[in-house]
């Protein structure tokens, strides 16, 4: 258990928990003491999180979910509280990447895609996740931004503007159940070592020697920093914390 946070009897759904970042989330719930609902539409990232979660003995269970589909998230929520009976933490995580384009060269279908997937499956997360947490007297959700939901990115419009949508959600949200028990908040990563930040890198030396002069501290984050900051953020040591856009991106964006 860690030796920071207590989630005993706790439950936490974790979307894009197939990889990355909320692998890392889902696996630091675990290791909290919480019982740990991972969604994905990556099944053998999917299964292999699982696996982890259940060999170091936690309780999981594992969905397949397309988060931009309503039918899934609501059955991968039915299927949390049939196994664990309640819903206290939600990271909504689950997100892609757009190729570097200008506006006018941003197709429709890509443009589709990233709001999609990044935006619109937040919305409908929230929406189907704040009824049972209100029905269990309140809840923490953290909502996955980007330093792209807080500056403007050039050839990134598509990504910016769902990530901008994100942080906006997320207050929103905030504002609207903060009398009723339910925190939200939205977590910008910068530059984080994941398989996403492989691809838009050519995962090459090259590639990532080029992203990592973007950060001032030299180096990439590592997904268990953002996984941390996420525990933290659903803790009563976090409890004043709704509305805000947390930014963790090693001062990517502070000069900014």
């Amino acid at each position: 258990m860690s030796a920071q946070f207590d989630y005993a009897g706790k439950v936490a759904f974790v979307t894009g928990a197939g990889s990355g970042i909320g692998r890392a989330t889902a696996l630091a719930f675990s290791a909290a003491g919480a019982s740990v609902s991972i969604a994905d539409i990556n099944e053998p990232g999917l299964a292999e999180t699982h696996d982890l979660i259940v060999k170091a003995g936690g309780k999981a269970i594992a969905n397949r979910c397309d988060v931009t589909k309503s039918a899934d998230i609501l059955g991968a929520l039915e299927k949390t509280i049939e196994a664990f009976g309640k819903l206290d933490f939600a990271f909504n995580n689950a997100g892609i990447e757009q190729p570097g384009a200008s506006i006018v060269d941003l197709s429709e279908e890509m443009l589709d895609r990233v709001l999609d997937v990044n935006l619109k499956s937040v919305f409908l997360c929230m929406k189907h996740q704040i009824p049972l947490m209100l029905q269990n007297g309140g809840g923490a959700i953290v909502n996955t931004s980007s330093g792209a939901g807080v500056i403007a990115i050039r050839n990134q419009s598509g990504y910016c503007a769902s990530k901008f949508g994100v942080t906006v959600a997320s207050k929103v949200a905030a504002l609207e159940y903060a009398d009723q028990g339910i925190r939200v908040n939205a977590l910008c990563p910068g530059i984080i070592d994941t398989p996403m930040i492989a691809r838009y890198t050519g995962d090459t030396e090259e590639g990532r020697a080029a992203i990592i002069k973007q950060e001032p501290v030299g180096r990439m984050g590592r997904p268990e920093e953002i996984a941390a900051t996420v525990l933290f953020l659903c803790s009563p040591q976090g409890g004043f914390i709704t509305g805000h856009a947390l930014v963790a991106d090693g001062a990517q964006t502070a000069g900014i």
